[in-house]
């Protein structure tokens, strides 16, 4: 079932780096703001600080650290509302919350998740990289090694949490987690499968272009972090 408008817009904005907290709270401020239909779907691009995150389903024990190591390494850990497991988060990962009005689009939760894999998918391709899916696991895997993960939440057909893109990322600190509770696959990011770190800018351009195509906006706008209501 699709209930689409004649004209859609999405406004993105750009957070830089910004702690877990800050934005699972505008996340939720956010949301509640669409419902009420006082801003458009919106679209956050960010980076987080070292940050261990649990979903729903997650098992305490696939975080490996103790309390020591944490601390040392400064890691935070977060038990969130989102699908899935225990994944990292730390800069030169790329982090997209999407928060948006599936009934201006599409009211299939199942379509939403992989049309995320997909805005990853083909922007991995742009870099020559030949991404794709695993069956039965969600995020994005080049042969047995995960180069994005995702966990998303659905409140009365409004989207919040996302992905998390590894482009520079320390994948070393993936070694403090068993990453989604899989213990037979890699972790990788696009600096590891190309010899190269890449511009975030560069990257968060093919996502949006990727992310306006396929869940069909008109228009994509750029909005300033210093403009938001909710401070940062």
């Amino acid at each position: 079932m699709t209930k689409q408008s004649t004209y859609r817009k999405c406004e993105i904005v750009d957070l830089g780096l910004v702690s877990y907290k800050e934005t699972w709270d505008l996340q939720k401020d956010t949301l509640q703001r669409r419902l009420k239909g006082e801003l458009p779907d919106t679209f956050y691009l960010l980076e987080h600080p070292h940050t261990y995150t649990l979903g729903k389903t997650a098992d305490g024990k696939n975080l490996l650290f103790n309390k020591s190591e944490l601390e040392k390494k400064g890691i935070t850990v977060f038990e969130i509302d989102r699908g899935g497991d225990i994944t990292y988060h730390g800069p030169g990962q790329i982090v997209g919350y999407p928060i948006i009005n599936l009934k201006e689009w599409k009211l299939d939760t199942h379509l939403y998740l992989r049309s995320l894999e997909e805005v990853l998918i083909r922007t991995c391709n742009d870099y020559g990289l030949d991404a794709g899916r695993a069956e039965g696991l969600t995020g994005v895997w080049i042969d047995n090694r995960k180069i994005a993960a995702i966990g998303i939440k659905i409140s009365r057909w409004i989207t919040m949490h996302g992905f998390a893109f590894n482009v520079n990322t320390n994948l070393d600190l993936f070694q403090g987690i068993i990453p989604c509770g899989i213990t037979d696959k890699k972790v990788t990011s696009l600096k590891e499968e190309l010899g190269n770190e890449h511009n975030l800018n560069e990257v968060h351009e093919k996502i949006l272009k990727h992310f306006k195509d396929i869940f069909e906006y008109d228009e994509i706008i750029a909005k300033k972090k210093d403009s938001l209501s909710v401070s940062i």
